[in-house]
């Protein structure tokens, strides 16, 4: 097996936990990294597919409990109901839009300068979401109305372009639609199963042609290191919310959008597409 790339998959599962839950964009991330580690070919993006499933399992792991419980009571209680017919809704308007448009903006907007113009652009939006005076309305993901899930899933729709950050436009865009901090954050964290266990499915579906046995080992690399950093960034980003601001994330999306755009603009790093 080839050690280098083990490393590789280690490096990048470690960037897709890390970043997949935060307002930082993973999928920036991924691309930035993989260009770094000439890891972007074919065969990278389908890993980079592959990965996504250790995140979403720490999602599932770390809320089993609640997600049991609103599996076996859906038949019974309308409060198991609801949130599953909320969770649909916002996922609905992600699903139709990537359809329609997620093969032409990969093709065009999946590159380091869009990446690095996105960061910056979502930070200064978080920078003007934080200053803004929070009216919140609603203190559970139990009192969302259809209405509040389906602002959520049109935010969502703007992760479809690269560096944008799924979470981060759901979260930021929660908050602006009167949820609170937590609450935002946590239906995010329900919203991504399906959002990125479909889109994985289906884009593996797509690319079954790459698949091979040989690469066993590499994904499994990857999805163990996106799992452990995954659940570990989720469980600290819930303790986070509750007494901090994302006032530092949007400057870490500013500077390392500056750094991106000046390291291609003098030639020092070759920001690969």
């Amino acid at each position: 097996m080839d050690t280098l790339l083990i490393v590789k998959a280690v490096i990048m599962g470690v960037v897709e936990g890390l970043t997949e839950f935060l307002p930082v964009s993973s999928t920036g991330h991924l691309i930035l990294a993989g260009a770094l580690l000439n890891f972007n070919d074919a065969r990278g993006k389908l890993f980079e597919i592959v990965i996504q499933s250790g995140a979403i399992l720490a999602v599932v792991w770390e809320f089993r409990v609640k997600i049991a419980s609103v599996l076996t009571g859906a038949m019974r209680e309308s409060r198991a109901r609801h949130l599953l017919v909320n969770i649909a809704i916002a996922f609905v308007p992600l699903a139709v839009l990537g359809l329609l448009f997620g093969r032409a903006l990969k093709a065009h907007l999946f590159n380091a300068p869009t990446v690095a113009a996105t960061f910056i652009a979502g930070g200064l939006v978080i920078l003007w979401a934080e200053r803004r005076k929070h009216v919140i309305r609603i203190e559970s993901v139990d009192e969302m109305s259809a209405v509040d899930a389906l602002k959520v899933g049109l935010a969502q729709c703007l992760a479809l372009v690269p560096g944008t950050s799924r979470s981060g436009a759901t979260i930021i865009g929660g908050m602006l639609f009167g949820l609170s901090r937590r609450v935002a954050t946590e239906f995010t964290f329900y919203l991504a199963i399906p959002t990125l266990g479909i889109a994985s499915l289906y884009s593996l579906y797509k690319e079954r042609a790459l698949l091979t046995s040989d690469d066993v080992g590499m994904w499994a690399s990857g999805m163990v290191a996106a799992f452990v950093s995954a659940f570990l960034c989720v469980r600290w980003l819930l303790r986070y919310v509750s007494t901090h601001t994302f006032i530092p994330f949007a400057w870490y999306r500013i500077a390392f959008g500056l750094l991106v755009l000046a390291t291609a603009w003098t030639g020092a790093v070759n920001w690969a597409e």
